[in-house]
């Protein structure tokens, strides 16, 4: 069984590397990976705090000579350090480079693999989407620094309400098809018309709930927003 699970940059670096969390998050993995010898999982790690400091220092220096391409590469840039961290941490099950290219990824060799960004255009949760399709995983969890999707943004519409349940057609009509370096949706444009097309489920819940990632692992009850 392989587990895929796009581990969003904001809940690794916040500001900094968020150590506890890190700890913490990689404790809950190990204890499922040795109660079951079947269980593998693929991480594809976000660029957070570095990427979006990175990419605000290049866009107040650049100004008027902005190109999407270099803002996304910064981004990529990020999210390999932080993918380079975890794999550290979870060296003893983890026995391959990084991967930077969900298309050109040899068969597990361990329990755990991780990937990091690939090219401009898209997010790491594209690449996460490309690799459950690789290797037959049948959903995608995101984890983020949001608990569910919502009707609209929370913070700007107090009308906006959380969702349980949502079909892709109805969650692209609120976030929209376009792909913009930095942009700040729940789940990556580019990475859910793909996932619609393969019909791969997602279920976008907070990060930082371990105790909620645990009963989505175990395929309980959870709080977040199932895409389907």
């Amino acid at each position: 069984m392989v587990t895929v699970i796009s581990l969003g940059g904001s809940i690794v670096a916040p500001d900094g590397v968020d150590a506890v969390f890190v700890k913490n998050f990689t404790d809950l993995i190990r204890s499922f990976i040795e109660a079951d010898s079947n269980r593998h999982f693929i991480f594809v790690v976000g660029g957070g705090a570095p990427a979006r400091n990175y990419q605000k220092a290049y866009r107040e220096i650049a100004a008027n000579r902005l190109r999407d391409d270099q803002a996304d590469w910064i981004g990529i840039m990020a999210t390999r350090l932080n993918a380079q961290l975890i794999k550290a941490v979870m060296c003893e099950w983890c026995n391959q480079d990084v991967v930077t290219n969900p298309c050109e990824v040899d068969p597990l060799t361990g329990r755990v693999l991780v990937a990091a960004g690939w090219k401009p255009g898209f997010s790491t949760d594209y690449d996460a989407v490309l690799l459950a399709e690789r290797f037959g995983a049948d959903m995608v969890i995101n984890l983020s620094n949001i608990e569910k999707v919502y009707t609209a943004d929370p913070k700007t519409d107090p009308d906006a309400r959380p969702i349980d349940e949502i079909t892709w057609a109805d969650f692209r009509a609120i976030t929209g098809d376009e792909w913009v370096p930095g942009k700040n949706v729940p789940f990556d444009p580019v990475a859910s018309r793909h996932a619609e097309k393969i019909k791969l489920k997602v279920i976008c819940a907070g990060g930082r709930d371990l105790e909620n990632l645990r009963k989505i692992l175990r395929g309980e009850n959870f709080t977040g927003t199932t895409i389907f």
